[in-house]
């Protein structure tokens, strides 16, 4: 069968549809300082799109820089910042990744979990509300295998490690272009202050195992009320993992509860970091 992509199915005279090119946003610094960049002209992207863990999921930090200045500054510089919630196909539901883990009877983790031994276990929260959500977007604008989409990723020189073409959709082509402009996160840090925003803060799903000790540590400081939500998340997981006759499962390398482990008046030293403590995809923490 014909489709839109299919030269066959166009009206004569029609041509194939454009190349589609998008940033995949996280809200975080490279993510804006690309949003900056393409606003000087300096990368060749106009349309940003973010996969929406959910607005009980994503660090509330994020969503009020999403709302008070990325998406300001965006429309004053025409340039498409959409948002994308994960609907499902059959029922039209709007999922969210805090809600998928803790409705009734559920036994999805979705995260990287991390086991007694500190590593983290596999997930599915990044390809689920990521990926597949930014590439069912890109599918509808016309992407094919035939007409592929180019999606930026905004990893830097100091986090390259990171960077993995492998993980695009068939209908994708992924690409780094603060790779190509050879910048660290300190430059994108400069280049969104000198645009007279601040800097935003790290973007991440508030309950993210990947978490630095040191973010949790200022989580339970500065964010009191998320870092009992965080300890609840992690009970609630284990009372499954025990209902089970499974082993518990944490949201810190350090092999005990988070209540336990994140202890009021402790902090970590630079360069003492767990040094996983990032999504190694390039779709989260940008």
């Amino acid at each position: 069968m014909a489709t839109l992509q299919d030269p066959a199915a166009l009206p004569d005279g029609a041509q194939m549809p454009g190349p589609i090119r998008s940033i995949s946003y996280g809200g975080g610094v490279q993510s804006t300082a690309l949003l900056v960049l393409a606003a000087q002209g300096r990368v060749d992207f106009r349309t940003f799109l973010m996969g929406n863990v959910g607005d009980d999921s994503e660090n509330p930090a994020t969503l009020r820089y999403l709302d008070e200045y990325a998406r300001p500054f965006a429309a004053e510089h025409g340039i498409e910042l959409v948002v994308l919630d994960r609907v499902m196909v059959r029922s039209g539901e709007t999922r969210t990744l805090h809600s998928e883990i803790t409705r009734e009877g559920s036994k999805a983790q979705k995260i990287p979990v991390r086991l007694t031994n500190g590593k983290p276990a596999s997930r599915a929260c990044t390809v689920d509300y990521k990926i597949k959500v930014v590439g069912r977007e890109l599918k509808r604008r016309g992407a094919s295998v035939k007409n592929p989409a180019t999606i930026g990723i905004g990893i830097t020189l100091d986090e390259i490690h990171r960077a993995n073409t492998q993980r695009a959709e068939p209908h994708e082509v992924i690409t780094y272009p603060l790779l190509d402009l050879r910048l660290r996160r300190i430059d994108c840090a400069r280049i969104v202050r000198d645009a007279g925003l601040p800097i935003p803060p790290k973007s991440s799903c508030w309950f993210c195992p990947m978490h630095s000790l040191n973010a949790w540590h200022d989580q339970r400081r500065n964010q009191p009320e998320l870092f009992e939500k965080s300890c609840q998340l992690e009970e609630l997981m284990n009372k499954r993992q025990a209902a089970m006759g499974r082993k518990p499962v944490y949201l810190t390398r350090l092999g005990k509860p988070l209540r336990d482990g994140i202890r009021e008046g402790v902090e970590v030293l630079p360069g003492f970091e767990d040094a996983d403590g990032m999504c190694d995809s390039g779709w989260c923490m940008t």
